[in-house]
């Protein structure tokens, strides 16, 4: 049964799409990386980190929910079925609509889907000609729309997701923090894709940040300095880092993460 966080009516559901190693050396990923720092990140997350040393990922999406049956927003969309964009070094075919089933939601209860950025690996089940999702708008930061059009002869995120959602009616385009209901916000977090963004669910004193790939590995977590190979503004994503982490901390939430092996991590 998918591992769920509660905060006052709202609940969160960890839906895992798959699970595999990464297709770098996690050195290369990491290459500032220190042994002191890698000994600290697999003693607080032992179950990204095989036997050999590899980088064993988790690829999540997360749901959320109002009540036993409000309507679900559903954040990232996995790797998708066995011919996705990501079939070229991510697990596929993902099980994302079989996890949503034994959480009890249906596709057809998701209103919305908020993809944190536009990588292969977290929206796989929103494009259309593979998508469950057929009622739900796709929320989306202008910024990754405007860097994926520009390079669309190298991607296939544009003519396989934009452009039949915009036909379709039902890509929502944002700029920013945006309000999405009572409780749930989007929270632009840029750097790793210029129009990255989390989301916040809070109730009360209590919060969960849903993060993407703000962070993709305790390293980061404990140590929100060290780089990713993979951000495409290393230095925005740093800053962007430091400041949300630091703010987690502060204000004592829980961050809900796509790769790490626990889902739901509690900051010191």
């Amino acid at each position: 049964m998918p591992l769920t966080h509660t905060i006052g009516q709202l609940t969160i559901t960890a839906l895992e799409d798959a699970a595999g190693p990464f297709f770098l050396p996690r050195a290369e990923a990491f290459p500032e990386a220190t042994a002191s720092q890698w000994a600290a990140a697999d003693a607080a997350d032992p179950a990204a980190v095989t036997a050999e040393g590899e980088w064993w990922l988790r690829f999540r999406s997360y749901a959320i929910r109002r009540g036993d049956s409000g309507p679900v927003t559903l954040v990232d969309a996995g790797i998708g079925p066995a011919g996705s964009l990501a079939s070229d070094w991510a697990p596929v075919p993902g099980h994302l609509p079989g996890e949503l089933a034994t959480a009890g939601i249906d596709p057809e209860e998701v209103a919305e889907i908020v993809l944190t950025h536009l990588h292969n690996d977290h929206m796989g089940w929103a494009v259309p000609r593979d998508s469950p999702f057929t009622r739900a708008r796709v929320v989306v930061q202008q910024a990754d729309v405007d860097a994926y059009r520009a390079n669309r002869d190298q991607a296939g995120q544009f003519d396989l997701l934009i452009e039949p959602l915009l036909a379709q009616g039902r890509l929502q385009v944002i700029a920013g923090d945006v309000s999405l209901s009572p409780g749930v916000r989007i929270v632009a977090t840029p750097g790793h894709t210029p129009g990255h963004q989390s989301v916040l669910a809070s109730e009360g004193d209590e919060s969960v940040l849903i993060s993407g790939d703000l962070v993709v590995h305790m390293i980061q977590l404990l140590h929100p300095e060290v780089a990713y190979a993979s951000d495409m503004d290393p230095e925005e994503a740093r800053a962007t880092r430091r400041r949300i982490v630091q703010e987690v901390i502060d204000q004592g939430s829980t961050v809900a993460v796509s790769h790490l092996g626990v889902p739901f991590r509690k900051l010191p």
